[in-house]
């Protein structure tokens, strides 16, 4: 529960709700999904359209496609003690080894949860027959969507950019956050991944343009925050971004995905 404890301009967490969505919805999704995300013997597809199947059981809302897209193969990784090596190893060998059917049911799951802005794609669309493993089609839809890019380019995004930041975040504010020092550090890789790519989720709904717009925005939000010198001090401003963000109906949904991805990677390498 890290990430709705951090602030997260434009996205949901304790300190406000947003996009008629409430911080209760975000606890309940993960209650539901937790246990079956977890399970073991299960394929990454199972994975995937059983915690979707069980979000919309117990919210019937999208409120969480995005992180279980990532957070299912991490967890598969997690799971696959006959591999050896580390985690980002393991996970190379479960992306590598996604299958046809693991492709097929994590486009079930992406109908059912129905995205905003999902359209049509020119190849692998997940609306017609998927002929190709899960991993082929994220490569397919690569360029335009950052989780697909993760599946493509094993989490490089997560375990090379996101991961380095929370962890010298963490470090460097345990002094003054104390056993807040997570929450904060989660808030610095959110702004990190919305400053420095344009969002998916903005792309979608609002276009390209205004989603590079928010990430300049985020770049100035994010300059203040790695100088300050105690977190705390910047709660104001993050939260008069986020009130901003939220009257324009802007949503950096997919930057809070990677921000949870991230901070499973660290906790499954703790």
């Amino acid at each position: 529960m890290t990430e709705l404890q951090a602030i997260k301009p434009g996205n949901v967490h304790v300190f406000a709700d947003g996009h008629g969505m409430t911080v209760y919805d975000f606890i309940k999704s993960a209650d539901a999904t937790a246990a079956v995300i977890t399970q073991a013997d299960l394929s990454v597809g199972e994975r995937i359209l059983l915690a979707v199947q069980a979000t919309q059981s117990a919210v019937a809302m999208n409120t969480n496609l995005g992180l279980i897209l990532l957070c299912a193969p991490l967890i598969q990784a997690a799971l696959a003690s006959s591999l050896s090596a580390d985690l980002p190893a393991r996970l190379a060998a479960v992306l590598n080894t996604l299958s046809i059917e693991d492709g097929r049911l994590a486009a079930t799951a992406i109908l059912i949860a129905k995205p905003a802005g999902l359209g049509n794609a020119p190849e692998h669309d997940v609306q017609a027959i998927i002929e190709v493993s899960l991993k082929h089609m994220m490569a397919a839809a690569a360029e335009k969507d950052l989780i697909a890019w993760q599946y493509a380019h094993d989490y490089q995004g997560i375990l090379k950019f996101g991961l380095p930041r929370f962890v010298s975040a963490k470090q460097a504010w345990q002094a003054q956050a104390k056993n807040d020092s997570e929450a904060w550090a989660t808030t610095a890789v959110y702004l990190a991944y919305l400053a420095h790519y344009p969002d998916s989720h903005i792309v979608r709904k609002h276009g390209l343009a205004l989603a590079k717009k928010i990430s300049l925005e985020a770049q100035a939000i994010e300059a203040d925050y790695a100088k300050a010198s105690n977190p705390k001090l910047m709660q104001k401003q993050l939260l008069a971004w986020d009130a901003s963000l939220k009257q324009r109906n802007i949503n950096p949904g997919t930057s809070a995905d990677l921000t949870v991805a991230t901070l499973l990677a660290f906790y499954l390498q703790q």
